[in-house]
């Protein structure tokens, strides 16, 4: 199964870093995010990985040529620069033909894969997201017995389930990604999906964090000085 990570975005919320590499090229711990994301991956069984590159595409790339320490598949695709994350989506779709998982390569989660790959084969949707508790400041999903019911961008205001990445999706799902570049998966495809129960959530009550920011950046970094970085499950 191959593994999709997002890594073509801007990292605007996190300029003091991102005006010199891509977000997911920032480091914790000496290593990359994106390294990490991959990391978490590979523990549950997954190594081929497509990583849709845009801003500073050249950083990503020029990483991976030399890298040999870690015995997986990297397909590494230059998705544009202001296309958005359905679009960028939508332009690896030759390279799929089977269920596939996707994140976004700026957040870290001791999720297990495995078993959210279990869950949604069982679900039988086109689409599973992990559902995480959030810091108030994410938008909010509304979930039925493990269908998502309503999918909504930005928060508003009450305790709820947000979407953490770590999906899985069918090879259909990129029927509903019908923008072109301009297709933001959180908007329309999967509001349409939840529409349809055709979105499970996958809840996960354990570790997850992403590196939106500087103190975000810091905050992994303690984590990971301290050896309490709950996403190491390698």
């Amino acid at each position: 199964m191959k593994a999709v990570i997002l890594a073509g975005g801007y990292g605007t919320r996190i300029s003091e870093e991102s005006h010199l590499r891509p977000k997911p090229m920032i480091e914790i711990g000496g290593k990359p995010i994106l390294w990490h994301i991959m990391k978490i991956y590979a523990s549950h069984g997954i190594t081929d990985f497509v990583i849709c590159c845009g801003y500073k595409a050249e950083i990503i790339k020029e990483y991976f040529q030399s890298f040999q320490s870690e015995p997986w598949k990297i397909e590494l695709i230059d998705t544009g620069l202001d296309t958005m994350t359905g679009g960028r989506i939508k332009r690896i779709q030759n390279l799929i033909d089977d269920t596939f998982c996707l994140t976004y390569g700026d957040g870290v989660s001791n999720v297990n894969i495995n078993d959210l790959i279990s869950f949604n084969k069982s679900k039988k949707t086109i689409a599973t997201l992990t559902a995480i508790h959030p810091p108030e400041r994410f938008g909010v999903l509304n979930i039925s017995e493990d269908y998502v019911t309503e999918f909504h961008e930005k928060h508003r205001g009450e305790s709820s389930w947000i979407n953490g990445g770590f999906f899985v999706f069918e090879p259909q799902v990129f029927d509903y990604l019908l923008d072109g570049d301009s297709t933001i998966l959180e908007r329309n495809p999967l509001e349409t999906l939840a529409k349809e129960n055709n979105l499970s959530a996958f809840k996960h009550n354990g570790f997850w964090h992403p590196m939106d920011t500087l103190r975000d950046k810091n905050h992994l970094e303690k984590l990971w000085i301290n050896n309490e970085a709950d996403w190491k499950v390698w």
